[in-house]
């Protein structure tokens, strides 16, 4: 797996493994070379320290579970022939590194089982008073204090290392769940955008073909003109689907202006357009598409009869008469436009009042240089 995409969990199982194996390892060797008297010795406390070794390579690849138990019962039986038969101050070697990682990865009952396992160690380390006449503060020190107080050291830390492994697995599976909604919002927005083009395209190729059937009789050269229109219309709606597949897809603030007033033409409202100031591409896209949800809405919901545009810097303006009496629509397509509008830093407002529906997208930062013109256009 490569490194930019393994775990980081993993990872950081295997800088454990790198850097503490080697220690432990040697650890082990210099308790078998200076704690064995004879060759059984030997083979007891290897076979201790065998077990330590696996227990803390399955630790470091996460899956101790398996072997705990057993490499428990092997160091957990190593520590009393040392302390009793080899005298080996340093047969807990095996159980003093088992016990802390098996206790730390325990569903529950950590803490009890924490003191049991330091309570085992002292304890058999205490019963050396019943077999030896050594002196009894330097058998408490170097049977019990010494090995039960490493042992609930290396408990006590492993606690924390087990919630800093929690933590670890949380932030990786919440990047996980980031890149899924990551993913489903590009979805939404693919299929808002394709409901942009498609959508608006549908209904203005509906407008014009109810008008091409009305002109067929009266008008044919009329008639011939809106059919031409639907056939480059729905050309045009060919190429944007494909630039939106390939992510390769602008709008055009002039143009969207320009397409919105043949719109609103075709369907007998009067339009006026006052452009006041150009914006840069970015917000000009944004704005497009405001312009374009307005003006399906407006076609689709409202009766109306005149339509004003108004373009700044700070943004983009659009009333309409006609507005249906009650409260405010609630519109999807307008939901899905405060968003991307949020997005972008601006806030886009709407309101329903005496009949006049007003929907405006305000941008944050206009560009300082774009020249102030206002060109005004009655139709």
């Amino acid at each position: 797996m490569p490194e930019d995409t393994e775990p980081t969990q993993a990872r950081l199982r295997r800088l454990n493994l790198t850097m503490l194996l080697p220690p432990i390892a040697l650890g082990g060797v210099m308790v078998v070379a200076t704690q064995s008297r004879t060759w059984w010795d030997v083979a007891v406390l290897s076979l201790g320290v065998v077990a330590a070794l696996v227990a803390f390579v399955r630790w470091a690849a996460g899956d101790i579970s398996r072997v705990a138990l057993p490499c428990l019962v092997i160091t957990a039986a190593v520590w009393p022939f040392g302390a009793l038969v080899a005298d080996s101050r340093s047969a807990f070697f095996g159980i003093g590194l088992v016990g802390p990682l098996a206790v730390s990865r325990l569903p529950r009952h950590r803490g009890a089982a924490a003191l049991a396992l330091t309570a085992f160690v002292a304890a058999t380390g205490a019963a050396r008073l019943l077999v030896t006449q050594e002196s009894v503060s330097g058998v408490l020190i170097g049977y019990v204090i010494v090995p039960a107080g490493l042992t609930a050291v290396l408990t006590g830390l492993m606690f924390p290392n087990k919630r800093f492994y929690d933590l670890v697995t949380e932030l990786e599976e919440s990047r996980d769940r980031e890149a899924e909604l990551a993913v489903i919002r590009e979805r939404i927005r693919f299929a808002s955008d394709l409901h942009d083009i498609q959508g608006h395209t549908l209904h203005v190729v509906k407008l014009k073909t109810a008008l091409a059937q009305k002109l067929v009789h009266s008008d044919t050269q009329r008639a011939e003109e809106e059919l031409r229109e639907i056939h480059a219309l729905v050309s045009d709606t060919i190429t944007q689907t494909k630039e939106l597949a390939y992510a390769q897809r602008r709008l055009n603030l002039s143009a969207e202006l320009e397409n919105a007033k043949n719109l609103f033409e075709a369907a007998g409202i009067h339009v006026r357009v006052d452009r006041e100031a150009d914006v840069d591409t970015h917000a000009g896209e944004l704005l497009g598409q405001v312009l374009r949800e307005t003006t399906t809405n407006i076609l689709r919901h409202a009766q109306a009869e005149q339509v004003r545009i108004t373009l700044s810097k700070t943004g983009i303006t659009i009333v309409n008469d006609g507005a249906q009496e009650g409260p405010l629509p609630q519109l999807s397509g307008l939901a899905t436009l405060r968003e991307r509008v949020a997005d972008g830093g601006g806030e886009l407002t709407v309101e329903q009042k005496h009949g006049r529906f007003l929907t405006a997208a305000t941008l944050p930062h206009p560009r300082p240089d774009a020249p102030p013109k206002t060109r005004k256009d009655h139709r």
